[in-house]
């Protein structure tokens, strides 16, 4: 066996981690011992903070099996380290679902043991049980066990995990758990909790306290204080204790929040059902995956996910997704093809209850109970992913951040050199050993400025504030910054571009295979007995809700149309009334009709009709269906509602009208939603027991073709304007919505985001079927202005495409647009071609949420910088996974993304792009001149350092207080500029224009510096400083004249004139800096308008002038004269030469597509898939 093995754990998710074993080694431990006692305990912080060296400075390699510790690396960009003890407990059984000899297991161990491998075999009443000893590890709130098997360790997350049948919960969970086998489960799931431990204020202390930033700063203050510099130590400890103690508030409080907002529901009585149809009540704290749970009757905040097994419950999951609009949940299918698919939580969430989702009421029939069996607790829930996410963030990828921790590397190296060159200037100057040490240290602490990690934070907390006052709430601030490089944002449809609700336009019925005429009233007495008002009034999942209708926008305009009541009988009523209806709908009775005997519509039917069963809406299938039963009629009927071509597609041919296709095509051409119905009767056989077992496939077939409700989703008033200052600003929008392809692009042209003269290409994908590989057809939605007048089929062999170099398209003027089917179909066969379309694409129509997901990731692996906004219904994937996203939502904060915004329209998009980018210029201003304060003073030093002075006390106080900290802060409060410009603010540090424009300060500074202290030196009132007189005694007003010193004599060398001059010089340096690099427009409004920073600036200018001892005329004026007009043009010949290739793969690729002449596809084209394996896997 491999002694250095190294395993993948979480393979192919998101938290995949690298792990290896260890041991501990006695000889490795006695020298780090050593080390740190011999170090100060410097050693054991460095161990500290790299764990990845505490492991192997301390342990041996082992294998995974043997180790008891275990060192983790992420497997991301950011190759996080990790430590884990490894545990072991005692338990009967290796799995929590292995089957266990309940007679001789009486009594369950828990807890942990010694570390060992093996088994154990306990007597217990003349009957034998084997203990097995099993090895697990906790990381991030979750635990991980060792598997035997695979050699490996692993998650158990529930029920999921034994790839259970949605058949098989039914006949094989739905009894309960005994309590021993609830006991003995409850070992690998532990506690159902979301703990969130709010740590002590000496822990969060100790831990803040660690941090090197705070670490280099005690180093610092025990320097000046050896230094006797008294004042300035003080007031870095100051402000170091109000730092701290802001810190330690804001994270108590963050961790109090998080644990009240968890803990509000976490812990409920609950009733449990047993094996022996016994229900007892139990805390929920109790519940483990294969438990049976009773909903109760008023409804209850879930403490676990479970699946529905009996009964229909009505749930808010805005908790989860930020959408209010309650939801119906189903019991889970017990027979048909579902019920034989293996259960997965993502696939079945129409049945499946969420953690910390509110069950608002719940549906079910006399006798019976509404029961649900628990599939996962704890931290393994939809809840308790969200709460870790939140505990355990992934640190922010921005190059910003990068950057700045590679400056202060630079600033390091600088304060390296004049550590250098102190010491050697001393020992050649013969200075004493004590001052050598003290001096060549206190450079570094010059070096790097203390208060610089608070001065970058300044700007984004502003931002926030102002975001804040505007309506837009932030939950990872961090994330403000990274706002203002976004160049590609993603709209949702429904309730973002559009308004949420839907105007019902009209509707337009079929008979006998034939539309009839529009009609505007569905609620008109011709209509209100037929099949197609009746699919209305019942194909829904409305609900009453304290008396009032609650439910999806859509259904409640469809409902509301017709004018009929609906009603919710209540326990004893549908006890009452046998056939069992929970809910009843009929019309008015003034809008009853006479009965008709030569109507067949209207004859011989029942106005009064009652919900027996519902197949609620699912996003995948695109559809919901309902059973119902007519009073008095012994059949029941089916009605469909959903998506038009895949109503049609379920319908019996002959009762689809001829022609569908076309006037399907003119509603959505015009931006309608439209949606079919159907209609089936069933077998007069079928029992209300037998309906509630049959699966919807069963039901959702043969239908009868009813027509079609045309509604009229409405652009808001905000969309246009908002698109259009995004394009202006040479940011890209494109949309990704669940409706139809051409409604979509309907809306995409009325909103702006196509313009009128650009086409739109639709790539309609197909599997391979029959031998036929996978092909995509091009289809052109408008014709362009100079085609190809042969629209045969052609095949394109894209792996040896052609390329024209003559045949070049300078501006395209182009779109696709893709629907979710042939997304799918195009990534998986068509690996080469999906870069090429999310270059151009621009409408992305019937996405499933987990495809909008996987949308973000493929721009974001083509360099765009992604935002998304939507109204968190199925856009959390989405949200969470783009650089920046925005939910719009009434809710104050939500979990599923950064941003939320209580304005219910896109307007809030670019406020939060302009705010982002003056974050970002805030922070490269603030960093810029902390730098360039350090290297000021740094240079004031050294220079100092050459006669052996040094700038004294109050000196050091008087600029690090009054100058910088006053301008860092104020600097920061310029608000964002009013309008969006087309190019963005720079994203990186390390780029020839900031690094000129650096280094052209420094080198200013410098040449100035070094000038008034060779001058100085050259007047005839010049005299050189000894021990026995000051020079400067003669002098008043000044602050370097004040004495710091107990002896009547300056021993120190801090009153001379190179020290005065030097002072005053670099003071006004400081405040030049700050107004040259204070930038204003086109990112943030201009300096002049940031009243406290003018105030702040002219008052220290003032001030310095008045206690100097004579005014230095024109320094204000000679500084201001270094400007960036005559260096902007020479820095941008040097650093943006026309031919410079770009960096974005996106951009790339754009290069690319111009110079090909058969990009994009002629109309009526058809690209077939490779056959060799090798060519699908090539990437472009």
């Amino acid at each position: 066996m491999k002694t250095r093995e190294v395993k993948i754990i979480n393979q192919g998710l998101e938290d995949e981690m690298e792990v290896w074993g260890f041991r501990p080694c006695l000889w490795k431990r006695v020298l780090v011992g050593v080390g740190a006692v011999c170090s100060g305990g410097l050693l054991l912080l460095l161990l500290y903070w790299l764990p990845e060296w505490g492991v192997k400075g301390t342990c041996t390699h082992s294998s995974l099996r043997d180790a008891h510790t275990l060192l983790l690396r992420t497997t991301d960009e950011f190759k996080q380290w990790f430590r884990a003890k490894v545990h072991v407990m005692s338990a009967p059984g290796k799995k929590p679902f292995d089957c266990l000899d309940l007679q001789t297991t009486t009594q369950l161990p828990n807890g942990d043991g010694d570390h060992g491998v093996g088994a154990v075999r306990e007597e217990h009443h003349g009957t034998f049980r084997q203990l097995h000893q099993i090895h697990y590890f906790t990381h991030h709130s979750t635990k991980y066990f060792w598997n035997e098997m695979i050699q490996n360790f692993e998650i158990y997350k529930g029920l999921e995990d034994v790839e259970v049948s949605c058949a098989s919960i039914h006949s094989d969970h739905s009894p309960g758990l005994s309590k021993t086998l609830q006991d003995y489960r409850r070992l690998f799931f532990g506690e159902n909790e979301i703990a969130v431990r709010v740590p002590s204020l000496f822990k969060l202390l100790i831990k803040e306290v660690l941090n090197p930033f705070y670490i280099f700063q005690l180093f610092s203050v025990i320097l000046w204080s050896a230094e006797d510099y008294y004042y300035y130590a003080t007031a870095i400890v100051f402000m170091s204790t109000i730092s701290i103690a802001t810190s330690l508030y804001t994270i108590k409080k963050q961790y109090v929040m998080l644990h009240d907002m968890v803990a509000a529901h976490s812990v409920v009585r609950v009733s449990v059902s047993r094996g022996s149809k016994d229900v007892e009540q139990a805390m929920s704290t109790e519940l483990v995956p294969g438990d049976v749970i009773i909903i109760p009757t008023n409804g209850m905040v879930m403490p676990c996910d479970a699946v529905l097994v009996h009964g229909t419950c009505i749930v808010n999951e805005s908790m989860l997704t930020g959408e209010s609009v309650p939801v119906t949940k189903t019991s889970l299918p017990s027979s048909g093809e579902e019920a034989a698919r293996s259960f997965n939580t993502e696939e079945h969430k129409r049945y499946t209850l969420f953690c910390g989702t509110h069950v608002i009421q719940t549906r079910f029939y006399a006798g019976e109970l509404v029961e649900a069996v628990v599939v996962r607790t704890g931290f393994s829930t939809e809840k308790g992913q969200l709460v870790r996410s939140i505990l355990h963030p992934k640190p922010t990828d921005f190059k910003l951040y990068h950057d700045a921790y590679l400056f202060l590397l630079c600033l390091v190296g600088v304060a390296g050199i004049g550590f250098i060159y102190t010491i050697i200037l001393s020992i050649m100057n013969k200075v004493p050993t004590k001052t050598i040490i003290i001096e060549s240290l206190d450079i570094i602490t010059i070096t790097v400025p203390p208060a610089l990690p608070a001065a970058m934070t300044a700007g984004i907390v502003y931002a926030q504030r102002r975001l804040k006052r505007v309506g837009i709430f932030c939950i990872s601030p961090q994330r403000i910054n990274v706002c203002g490089q976004l160049n590609l944002v993603c709209f949702d449809k429904t309730g973002t571009l559009t308004e949420d609700g839907l105007d019902m336009w009209g509707v337009q019925t079929a008979e006998g295979g034939r539309f009839s005429p529009p009609e505007a009233d569905a609620a008109k007495e011709s209509l209100v007995n037929s099949e197609f008002v009746a699919c209305m009034a019942t194909c829904h999942s409305l609900t009453k809700i304290e008396g009032e209708l609650s439910g999806d926008p859509l259904d409640l305009k469809m409902f509301s149309a017709t004018g009929w009541i609906l009603e919710e009988p209540t326990e004893e009523e549908t006890a009452l009334h046998n056939p069992i209806m929970p809910t009843v709908v009929r019309p008015p009775k003034q809008s009853l009709p006479e009965a008709d005997p030569n109507n067949p519509l209207t004859h011989n039917m029942s106005c009064e009709i009652g919900i027996v069963r519902q197949f609620p809406f699912s996003s995948t299938l695109q559809r919901m269906s309902v059973v119902i039963r007519r009073l008095g009629e012994k059949h029941m009927n089916a009605y469909l509602k959903g998506a038009p071509e895949v109503v049609a597609s379920l319908c019996k041919p002959h009762t689809v009208p001829q022609s569908f296709t076309e006037t399907l095509e003119t509603y959505t051409r015009q931006g309608f939603r439209v949606i079919a119905l159907a209609h089936r009767q069933l077998e007069s056989k079928l029992s209300w027991h037998k309906v509630q077992s049959l699966s919807r496939d069963l039901i959702e077939t043969n239908m009868e073709f009813l027509g079609l409700i045309i509604m009229q989703n409405k652009i808001k008033e905000e969309t246009a304007g908002v698109l259009l200052e995004l394009r202006q600003a040479n940011i890209r929008t494109l949309m990704v919505t669940g409706d139809n392809m051409l409604t979509a692009i309907s809306v995409a042209r009325d909103c702006g985001m196509v313009r009128a003269h650009e086409k739109v290409i639709i790539a309609d994908a197909v599997p391979p079927k029959d031998f036929h590989p996978a092909s995509i057809t091009w289809h052109y939605t408008e014709n362009p202005a100079q085609t190809n007048t042969d629209n045969e089929t052609v095949e394109v062999n894209l792996e040896h495409g052609v390329h024209d170099k003559s045949v070049t398209q300078q501006e395209p003027s182009y779109h696709f647009a893709v629907t979710g089917r042939a997304f799918a179909v195009i990534t998986e066969y068509f690996p080469h071609l999906v870069q090429k379309l999310a270059l151009r694409a621009i409408v992305f129509a019937r996405m499933a949420p987990d495809q909008k997901t996987q949308l973000v990731e493929v721009l974001q692996s083509i360099d765009y910088m992604v935002g998304m906004c939507g109204d968190g219904a199925n856009d959390c994937g989405a949200l969470k996974r783009a650089h920046s996203g925005i939910s719009l939502s009434e809710l104050e904060a939500s979990v599923a993304s950064p941003f939320t915004s209580t304005t219910s329209n896109i307007s809030c998009v670019p406020i939060l792009i302009r705010e982002g980018r003056a974050a970002l210029i805030t922070s490269f201003c603030v960093f810029k001149f902390m730098a360039l304060y350090s290297i000021i003073q740094y240079l004031s030093v050294t220079l100092l350092y050459s006669i052996l002075s040094n700038l004294g006390d109050f000196q050091f106080l008087f600029i690090d207080i009054a100058i910088i900290l006053i301008i860092a802060f104020t600097m920061s409060l310029n608000p964002a500029w009013k309008e969006l410009v087309w190019h963005r603010p720079p994203s990186s540090l390390i780029s020839g224009r900031l690094l000129c424009s650096v280094l052209s300060q420094i080198l200013t500074c410098l040449v100035f510096q070094v000038l008034a202290f060779l001058l100085v030196r050259q007047q005839s009132w010049y005299e050189t400083w000894t021990p026995q007189s000051d020079a400067c005694n003669v002098s008043s007003s000044s602050l370097s004249h004040s004495r710091n010193a107990t002896s009547p004599h300056d021993h120190k060398n801090i009153k001379n004139y190179e020290n005065t001059t030097l002072f005053y010089v670099s003071s006004f340096q400081y405040l030049a800096v700050a107004i040259i690099f204070s930038k204003g427009k086109p990112f943030r409004q201009p300096s002049y308008k940031n009243w406290p920073f003018m105030l702040s600036c002219i008052s220290l200018y003032t001030f310095i002038l008045l206690i100097m001892l004579y005014p230095v005329p024109a320094i204000d004026s000679f500084l201001e004269e270094v400007n960036d007009r005559w260096g902007s043009s020479f820095i941008s010949w040097l650093f943006c030469r026309r031919n410079k290739p770009p960096r974005a793969c996106y951009m790339h690729l754009a290069l690319e597509l111009l110079d090909n002449a058969d990009w994009p596809p002629r109309p009526s084209t058809v690209t077939y898939a490779s056959n060799l394996p090798s060519h699908i896997s090539d990437p472009l």
